[in-house]
C-alpha cells in the first residue's frame, strides 16, 4: 500500500469525512489491513480563509500554508498527496512544484469521471474564485458539456453558506438556501449538478434535489483508494 498525505482542515468537517470515507472504501476493496494515512491540518488564519472563500482574494497569503503542508507530509513519508478542497486547486501547480511526489487533482479526476456522462448542462456550485478561474469549464466544454453558473446574487449567498460550513456554523437554513440556488440552476437548464466545493456535501444530499448530483469529494476518495492500492 502507498501512504497518502492529506492536506486538510479546509474545512475540518470535510477533512474528517474524507478520512472516514477513505478508510471504509479501502476496506471494501482490500480487507487485509487499514491504509496508511497522514493528515496535515493547515493552520490557516481565519481572516485569510474568509477572504479567500467569500471574496476570492488573498491567494498569495494562502499559498505558503499549502506548500508548507505539502513539504511536511512529504518529509513525513507520504508517497502522494491529495487536497479535498476544490478552490485551492487554483494553486495546484505551485504545490506540485514544491514537492517531489505526485499530487492528485480533484479537478482532473472529476473531469475524467464526467467525460462519458450523458448530460448536456452541468450546474456548478463552487466558490467565486474557482468560477472566476474557470477550472472546470475548459475541459468539460471541450467534451461537449455546457457549464451553468449561479447568478451573482446566488453566488454571493453561496459564498456565505460555504464559509458557515467551514467554521461549522451551518444549520437547516443553509440547506434550504442551497436547495433554492440549485433549483435556480435547474430552471436555467442544468440537468445535473457538480458539487465543486467539497464542504457542500455536508448539507445537501441527492434526495433533496430532482437532478443528479456529482460530488467531487466522492470522486477524489475513489481516486485516492485507487492510488493507495496500486
Amino acid at each position: 500500500m502507498k501512504t497518502v498525505g492529506i492536506i486538510g482542515g479546509m474545512g475540518p468537517e470535510t477533512t474528517a469525512k474524507f478520512y472516514l470515507d477513505l478508510i471504509f472504501k479501502c476496506y471494501k476493496v482490500n480487507k487485509e489491513k487499514r491504509p496508511p494515512i497522514l493528515i496535515w491540518n493547515v493552520p490557516l488564519k481565519y481572516k485569510i480563509e474568509q477572504d479567500f472563500i467569500e471574496k476570492g482574494t488573498g491567494k498569495d497569503k494562502y499559498l505558503p500554508y499549502l506548500t508548507k503542508a505539502a513539504q511536511s507530509l512529504e518529509k513525513g513519508g507520504a508517497d502522494f498527496l491529495v487536497i479535498p478542497c476544490n478552490t485551492v486547486h487554483v494553486m495546484i501547480n505551485e504545490v506540485r512544484k514544491s514537492v517531489g511526489i505526485p499530487v492528485l487533482s480533484i479537478v482532473e479526476e472529476t473531469e475524467n469521471f464526467l467525460r462519458d456522462k450523458k448530460f448536456k448542462k452541468f450546474g456548478i456550485l463552487a466558490t467565486a474564485l474557482l468560477l472566476r478561474r474557470k477550472l472546470y469549464n475548459e475541459s468539460l466544454e471541450k467534451s461537449r458539456f455546457k457549464i451553468v453558473e449561479p447568478s451573482a446574487k446566488d453566488q454571493e449567498r453561496l459564498g456565505k453558506i460555504i464559509r458557515k460550513i467551514v467554521i461549522t456554523e451551518h444549520a437547516d437554513r443553509e440547506k434550504s438556501e442551497l436547495i433554492k440556488i440549485i433549483w435556480n440552476l435547474t430552471k436555467n437548464g442544468s440537468d445535473a449538478i457538480i458539487l465543486a466545493c467539497t464542504d457542500l456535501q455536508l448539507v445537501i444530499k441527492q434526495k433533496d434535489i430532482p437532478v443528479p448530483i456529482f460530488d467531487t469529494m466522492d470522486i477524489l476518495v475513489d481516486a485516492t483508494v485507487r492510488e493507495i492500492l496500486k
